[in-house]
């Protein structure tokens, strides 16, 4: 017996605030390293180093996330106004 599997559309992606929502993401990573860096001997202690040293690769993987999503924005934003054409721009073309 075949498996019934319902054929729909995919919905379109959600678009929000990506830059914000990793900048803010990756600031929150960092505060954490911050807070944790002065029980550092306590983390040590119980074996716990591992904690603060995620904190901060959070926040370098963070500030390579925020160059990679301004980068794809700005190429969403150059492809939408190449779409556009050249009246999108406000430049009319070559005067004749």
């Amino acid at each position: 017996m075949e498996k019934w599997t319902p054929q729909h559309e995919a919905p379109e992606p959600l678009e929000g605030p990506v830059v914000a929502t990793v900048t803010g993401g990756t600031i929150l990573w960092f505060v954490l390293f911050l807070v944790q860096l002065p029980f550092y001997g306590w983390f040590d202690d119980h074996g716990h180093t591992w904690w603060v040293w995620t904190c901060l690769a959070g926040a370098g993987l963070g500030l390579i996330g925020i160059w990679f999503v301004r980068a794809r924005d700005a190429a969403i934003k150059r492809a939408t106004l190449a779409d556009a054409g050249p009246t999108a721009s406000g430049d009319a073309g070559p005067r004749r």
